[in-house]
């Protein structure tokens, strides 16, 4: 990897992401708007410290093609415990009586939701997930983090992670995309099982926006 690229691959990523929260927060779009169509539902799972807004490229895009998009209004910023942030979905798709959904995911969002798939009925109602920089295997840099402890549940150790990591069985119908650098996962979102697309890019935000990602989900969701 040409070592000229990482800092340009920081600066466009981190540009990217203050783009996208900064329209977030001016953005009054309702999501009830996007609930419409006959093809396979989706649901959105946002990272931390992000909502709905800023993956919203990507339900309009797939709301065109057909298919009803789902948030999730009680997950928030997603800043809660991976268990009670999936607790939240499997009650949505209970009380929704959602079935054959695909969960269309960014970093944080792919552990709440593989956590979703493995626990309970609700994981019986996915049909499968793109996870989009997922910290599958956690962050070494989440045990830095001793000023924010809502960033520490990222650590390669911490219980949900490795607990996370034992439950391979559902790993076949997940769809992780990353890049070839992430300046959050040096390890990378490599998920054994699942079908892997490394992205010749890097970043963490910005590869929302590479057209391979609406591409996988277009091929995931049919």
């Amino acid at each position: 990897m040409n070592p000229l690229r990482v800092p340009i691959w920081w600066a466009r990523d981190y540009a990217y992401a203050l783009t996208w929260q900064v329209r977030a927060f001016f953005n009054r779009t309702d999501p009830m708007t996007f609930l419409t169509g006959d093809k396979t539902p989706i649901i959105v799972l946002p990272g931390i410290y992000e909502t709905w807004k800023f993956m919203q490229p990507l339900i309009e895009a797939l709301h065109e093609r057909g298919h009803p998009i789902h948030v999730i209004d009680l997950l928030r910023r997603n800043e809660r415990p991976v268990v009670e942030m999936a607790e939240r979905v499997t009650e949505y798709l209970d009380a929704h009586d959602l079935s054959d959904v695909v969960l269309m995911a960014h970093s944080k969002g792919g552990l709440v939701g593989k956590q979703a798939m493995v626990v309970g009925a609700a994981g019986r109602r996915v049909r499968g997930m793109l996870a989009v920089a997922t910290p599958f295997g956690g962050s070494r840099y989440a045990r830095l983090m001793v000023l924010a402890p809502t960033l520490r549940i990222f650590s390669p150790r911490n219980a949900t992670i490795l607990a996370l990591a034992k439950e391979t069985a559902v790993n076949e119908r997940i769809v992780s995309v990353y890049g070839r650098f992430d300046p959050h996962i040096p390890e990378g979102s490599e998920l054994a099982g699942a079908k892997n697309v490394r992205l010749e890019t890097g970043g963490h935000f910005r590869i929302l926006a590479h057209p391979r990602v609406l591409a996988e989900l277009a091929v995931l969701a049919g």
